[in-house]
């Protein structure tokens, strides 16, 4: 039976899971289109996801688009699927093609290009049952959902998301059993496609579970519902309740998002991450550094101080990934970034210079700790094989590599 209906209707599981639709305020029902209504004015956020703008001329309500770029984008989105949320798409300035958020979430006719691949940090090999990785001795991953509020173009899973569900994690009891005979597993990400897209009572079954295991100190859920689509955290009300219900003084729940730029730190995400803070979960941010987007010193300085400042804690600057349909228009050259890095931790607080920039190769996590003469510098943080745990060790420099692999090794002296 695929989870997702066996949840389990146990007194453990809090009461706000019981709730089924949700109210918004002030609305009539003649304000409320006729495929939102079920029963009453009450609204599922799941059905304001269904407006999601899913087709080119959808798109056009928001930015403008020739006749040739519609022909190439609609190649594009034959391949990998679009779906913006009209929250995300009023945060792009239709008057400028070159709007940072408008590059993460509207196809690019250079999506054409198929350099790079589709699986590069190995999450193929490390797949022990379907939608359960173990790669790192402590962390078990769980690909939770195929889909997103938002489909990003840099998505490093572009291979899955909005496509194909054989990766997702189809039997929550066997990835439980794995769990619990495995005792060095200290924690659990629960990611996707994006987590925070399962039904509130998915969501308090999974931690209901889960924190039935006592070798697991936490539990971590990957979104980036917060930015993308924070009304899911608004207008639910019994998540907030979920999460506070099991994010303990002695145990607690983090969530890891992905801010990229300041324009997505807004009133309406600013107050998405203040509830879930108040519920108790600590709130992580992985950027990713993405040509176009955040690769300059001060925009890149400016988002972690902003997000410092309203309570969400720097962790990875990540290195964008050699994805197929993402790398050549996307990926920042390693030498290149690690100098952004570096002038951008200048203009930094403590707080706000806290995170590492690294990369997740097939390896390991990887830290990119910088540049001395003509050798890049770097160290694992994180490894596959245990004997690469926190080993030091440089490439040869070179200007045009964005990836480990693409560097020479340096002749011993």
């Amino acid at each position: 039976m695929d989870y997702f209906d066996s949840i389990s209707e146990k007194d453990s599981v809090p009461e706000a899971l019981n709730a089924k639709y949700l109210y918004l305020p002030g609305m009539e029902p003649d304000d409320i289109p006729s495929h939102f209504m079920e029963d009453s004015i009450q609204l599922r956020w799941q059905d304001e996801l269904g407006n999601n703008v899913t087709t080119l001329e959808e798109l056009q309500e928001y930015v403008d688009l020739t006749a040739e770029e519609k022909e190439k984008l609609q190649e594009v989105i034959d391949i990998h699927p679009m779906s913006i949320s009209r929250y995300y798409l009023s945060l792009i300035d239709p008057k400028d093609p070159n709007d940072p958020i408008r590059k993460m979430a509207v196809p690019s006719v250079n999506e054409l290009d198929v350099s790079g691949f589709y699986d590069t940090s190995g999450e193929k090999d490390n797949t022990k049952l379907p939608g359960l990785q173990h790669k790192y001795k402590n962390t078990v991953l769980l690909l939770s959902a195929n889909v997103c509020s938002m489909y990003c173009r840099h998505c490093f899973r572009k291979r899955m998301v909005g496509l194909t569900n054989d990766e997702v994690m189809g039997r929550f009891d066997e990835a439980y059993e794995y769990i619990g005979a495995h005792p060095e597993v200290n924690n659990v990400l629960i990611s996707g496609g994006d987590s925070l897209i399962l039904p509130t009572k998915v969501i308090g079954h999974l931690l209901e579970k889960l924190t039935r295991l006592p070798h697991l100190d936490y539990i971590r859920f990957g979104t980036r519902m917060v930015l993308a689509y924070p009304d899911r955290i608004l207008k639910d009300d019994e998540l907030l309740e979920v999460f506070q219900a099991y994010s303990k003084k002695d145990r607690r729940i983090y969530l890891s998002t992905q801010f990229n730029h300041p324009n997505e730190i807004t009133e309406q995400s600013t107050e998405a991450v203040n509830r879930i803070i108040e519920s108790g979960v600590i709130v992580n941010n992985q950027t990713v550094l993405l040509k176009g987007v955040n690769d300059t010193p001060e925009i890149l300085a400016d988002l972690q101080k902003n997000l410092v400042r309203i309570g969400v804690n720097p962790y990875y600057v990540f290195q964008c990934r050699p994805v197929k349909r993402v790398k050549s228009h996307f990926q920042v050259p390693l030498a290149e970034g690690s100098r952004i890095v570096d002038e951008a931790r200048g203009m930094l607080d403590g707080l706000s210079k806290r995170f590492r920039y690294a990369m997740s190769h097939e390896r390991g996590k990887i830290e990119i700790l910088g540049i001395m003469g003509d050798e890049m510098f770097f160290k694992h943080q994180q490894a596959k094989d245990p004997e690469d745990a926190s080993r030091f060790f440089k490439r040869k420099l070179d200007e045009s590599a964005g990836w480990l692999d693409e560097l020479q090794e340096c002749q011993p002296e």
